[in-house]
């Protein structure tokens, strides 16, 4: 005993108790290396040194065993349940990942059939399109759409006011696209209804598609037109127009044209400012008395 305590002589069997401090951390960490793996560690880092480095508390050190007995101290445990703090506060502060919608890639079969019938009700005075388009290859548990487009929104044709679309799709069918009158649909109640005419079916067994499109009585929208050219006066001035619609006394207003340039004082032709073609000599001086 009095050895251990006081140290030992070379040759006399005993350990030191700085010797066996040694051994029983070299013991430790040997344990250690064998229970944890440091490749795992997102903590863990050697340097350019060959130092060890905790990265998450800033410490160096001399080697693996000294790093693992610091990740059972206190600072390491602590600095790991202010990580984990932060981490849940911004994990509920943030928002959640918008779920990106595939677009499909499927194989078009090409343009389905279809049937156009025009209605008239003699008593309301009203006109309507019926669409029956025809889908027997239609995928399983698919149903037909359909949308209006107006003229601005299609970029195939010129724009004009006095069509909009209508589209068909279904797939694999190709989109198709029908090109009607711009007028005024009557939708009726949103509901639905039996006074509604505007109403669509889908029937699973014939694999036919319905749309009924009633547009209003004189429900025809305005289109804008060109205004009409100007229509010279007939057996008038050769100066005078006529301008239908424009400002005057009466429906139709005269406007008088300007003078030709060679009727006008000091735009002759030639070169100087001489009086213009066509215009009188001036009156010869008086004699001064």
């Amino acid at each position: 005993m009095a050895a251990r305590e006081h140290g030992s002589k070379t040759g006399s069997g005993f350990i030191s108790a700085e010797q066996g401090a040694v051994d029983r951390r070299e013991r430790l960490r040997r344990l250690a290396l064998e229970t944890i793996d440091l490749s795992k560690d997102p903590y863990f880092m050697k340097n350019h040194l060959g130092q060890y480095e905790c990265r998450l508390c800033l410490t160096l050190h001399k080697n693996e065993g000294n790093y693992l007995a610091h990740t059972q101290g206190k600072r390491h445990q602590q600095n790991l349940a202010k990580r984990a703090a932060r981490e849940a506060a911004e994990k509920a502060v943030a928002p959640a990942p918008q779920r990106r919608i595939a677009i499909r890639k499927s194989v078009k079969i090409g343009r389905p059939g279809y049937r156009v019938t025009k209605q008239f009700d003699p008593e309301s005075k009203t006109r309507s399109l019926l669409f029956q388009i025809d889908f027997p290859e239609i995928e399983e548990g698919e149903r037909p759409r359909h949308r209006f487009m107006s003229a601005i929104e299609q970029k195939k044709e010129t724009t004009d006011w006095r069509y909009q679309y209508l589209l068909f799709a279904a797939e694999p069918y190709e989109t198709v696209c029908f090109k009607v009158p711009n007028w005024e649909v009557d939708k009726g109640s949103s509901g639905g209804g039996p006074g509604n005419k505007f109403f669509n079916h889908w029937d699973p067994d014939g694999k036919v598609y319905s749309l009924q499109v009633p547009f209003k009585a004189g429900g025809q929208r305005a289109t804008l037109a060109p205004p009409p050219p100007p229509q010279s006066l007939g057996g008038g001035h050769p100066g005078m127009m006529m301008h239908p619609g424009g400002r005057g006394t009466g429906a139709n207003s005269m406007m008088m044209m300007p003078p030709p340039l060679g009727m006008i004082r000091g735009a002759g032709v030639g070169g100087g400012g001489g009086r213009g073609i066509g215009m009188p000599p001036p009156p010869p001086p008086q004699p001064q008395m």
